[in-house]
């Protein structure tokens, strides 16, 4: 699809606007070196942030008694893209406030792209995605397998979380059988409900001392299973719609949370879908992780998987040591990604 042209006073609009938060953002940040040289901000502290909203954040933060406090603050012009998660050094000033000057490495961070295609980082700082999903909506395998691959990119470990399992039938039927795959791939799976008594104790075994971030569409139940996780905290918990049976969009920005046992959730908006267009072919063979002991076995170097005589993938598939619904679901994405990249 091409781009809408703008026209001249559009343009002139789009870069007077551009230029009038540069001009704020360079306001800001004076104010800021001349608070921080007259010394009205503290000292440098190491914080964490816990939420972000827009150009604020909110940092958590040990007081002098060892307790965690969080505080709201602002970002310097020069620190972009900062997310939930993220460890910061912050200054504090005299009303409780404070500024964040710098953000210390992260050890892992979660990127999905954004309308436009770019790369947006979601949470930060995560040991492990928590991909849910449940018995209504119905979940599509190629939506669950988009969120493996987005796993394997980042190199976090992907937990598969099967919520509202008080709804499967008792012979569980096409559902039963998808998990059981997944667990002969060797991905750890979950099965989780907020309606029946112990129906997460098996979550809460995986998610202690470890920080994890909640993905999924929406309706899948993510801010029901915190509110059952973390009882003190009331999340704004959507219906699903009667017509189309998904689910209704309640959270608005990432979240950090602590649990009473110990460890966080991160959780994030709900998406629908997952978009991989920032990644090549081959990677996104790779975050098939059946698929890695195959990939470079090919006659020709530059195999594509498709018609290529010896493709190790396409023979592995014949022999059934690869299952065929799982290399559709692959050539699906592959085929979805943009136009000009496909082969």
């Amino acid at each position: 699809m091409s781009k809408r042209k703008l026209s001249r006073q559009q343009r002139w609009r789009v870069e007077k606007i551009q230029a009038q938060r540069a001009e704020r953002a360079e306001r800001r940040t004076q104010r800021d070196d001349t608070a921080l040289e007259a010394g009205d901000y503290g000292p440098e502290r190491l914080g964490r942030v816990t939420a972000h909203f827009g150009r604020t954040l909110e940092v958590e933060a040990e007081d002098e008694h060892g307790d965690l406090q969080r505080h709201r603050c602002h970002l310097r012009a020069n620190l972009e893209g900062l997310v939930t998660g993220d460890d910061v050094v912050w200054r504090t000033a005299s009303d409780g406030s404070g500024v964040v000057v710098a953000r210390q490495p992260r050890r892992s961070v979660l990127e999905r792209p954004d309308a436009r295609g770019q790369l947006k980082p979601v949470a930060a700082n995560i040991a492990q995605i928590l991909i849910v999903f449940a018995v209504e909506p119905a979940p599509h395998p190629n939506l669950i397998d988009r969120y493996l691959v987005a796993a394997e990119a980042t190199g976090i470990t992907p937990v598969l979380v099967l919520n509202k399992t008080d709804l499967l039938p008792d012979e569980g039927g096409e559902l039963r059988t998808l998990l059981a795959r997944y667990r002969e791939l060797g991905y750890h799976v979950v099965s989780a409900s907020t309606q029946r008594e112990n129906g997460l104790d098996a979550l809460h075994a995986g998610l202690t001392e470890r920080t994890s971030v909640f993905v999924g569409q929406s309706g899948v139940g993510k801010s029901s299973l915190i509110d059952r996780l973390l009882p003190d905290r009331q999340l704004r918990v959507g219906a699903l719609s009667v017509d189309s049976r998904k689910g209704t969009h309640t959270t608005t920005t990432a979240t950090l949370y602590h649990l009473p046992a110990g460890g966080e959730l991160i959780d994030s908006p709900g998406i629908r879908e997952f978009g991989l267009g920032h990644l090549e072919e081959h990677e996104v063979a790779r975050g098939f992780i059946e698929f890695q002991p195959y990939l470079g076995l090919c006659k020709f170097r530059d195999c594509h998987h498709r018609q290529e005589p010896g493709c190790a993938l396409r023979e592995a598939v014949e022999r059934g040591d690869i299952l065929a619904s799982r290399f559709n679901s692959y050539r699906h994405i592959v085929d979805s990604l943009e136009p000009d990249r496909s082969p």
